[in-house]
């Protein structure tokens, strides 16, 4: 199995680097995409280390241009580097390559947590998510994350997910712009390629749903930044909402096209039928 190669994203990235941690057994391969998180993902790391089943912590990061790569793998963290910034779906598709390429075989199916770089202490919180995975009550689980003070938003972005994947798949999401997610591997698969910047989630979301995964979410006491009320804040937001239009119009447009096309098939094979020559 093999998510494959970020198209048009990904041009080079540095080898697979191993981290000062000890190498433990476990089906859990923990992925955190992490940009300029020097000040943070360290103790992000050691606190994912320590969630149960977790094998390895592996560290994308995605052209930073601090200390976080050295930080990372201080703390213990596998790394790779990618010489540029090329956003957060593709430092989450060279994560699970990352993985899969060092399997062996006979290996069992691969578990991802994919979560973000800057939850610190709190990433010990994401236990919830492990747990129906490996228990196999779902393929895919989802954080919902408590109320945050100070977040600034007025969950325009949000309502604009949330309804997108209702429409898509009739599933009433809470928490549709959240990353923090743990995923089976064939799971994953099936959601590749994912959705280009701020729409990953939501795009995999709705691809998972309509190939039949079980999603899941499930509340968790984490914290991370939260975007505040300020005129950055606000840019950052519109961005958010540009990026999930597009590519859930995108998406719909592809299974429009997937839909004409196996009703001409169809009409194409009953016409044959009704056209195959007698037998004298």
């Amino acid at each position: 199995m093999s998510v494959g190669k970020p198209q048009n994203r990904v041009e080079q990235e540095q080898p697979f680097e191993q981290g000062n941690g000890a190498e433990k057994s476990g089906q859990i391969s923990v992925i955190i995409a992490a940009y300029n998180e020097q000040d943070r993902i360290a103790s992000t790391v050691r606190a994912a280390a320590q969630l149960p089943g977790v094998g390895q912590v592996v560290v994308v990061d995605d052209g930073s241009t601090d200390n976080t790569l050295r930080e990372a793998l201080d703390a213990g963290a596998n790394a790779v580097r990618h010489l540029k910034n090329h956003g957060k779906a593709a430092a989450m598709e060279t994560g699970a390559n990352a993985v899969m390429c060092r399997r062996k075989k006979g290996d069992p199916e691969p578990i991802f947590l994919f979560l973000d770089a800057d939850l610190e202490e709190t990433a010990l919180e994401a236990r919830p998510l492990i747990e129906p995975v490996l228990a196999g009550e779902a393929d895919c689980t989802v954080a919902i994350f408590p109320k945050l003070e100070g977040a600034g938003g007025k969950g325009f972005v949000k309502r604009l997910a949330a309804g997108a994947i209702k429409k898509a798949t009739g599933f009433d999401s809470e928490a549709p712009l959240s990353g923090q997610r743990c995923i089976r591997g064939k799971a994953f698969e099936a959601a590749c390629p994912l959705g280009q910047g701020w729409a990953v989630e939501t795009v995999m979301t709705i691809r998972l749903l309509l190939a039949g995964y079980r999603l899941l979410e499930v509340p968790c006491q984490m914290n991370h930044r939260v975007s505040r009320n300020d005129f950055k804040s606000q840019l950052h937001r519109l961005e958010q909402y540009r990026h999930i239009w597009w590519q859930v119009r995108a998406l719909e447009l592809k299974r429009v096209k997937a839909s004409h096309e196996r009703i001409e098939n169809a009409k194409i094979s009953e016409a044959g039928a009704y056209s195959l020559p007698l037998e004298v």
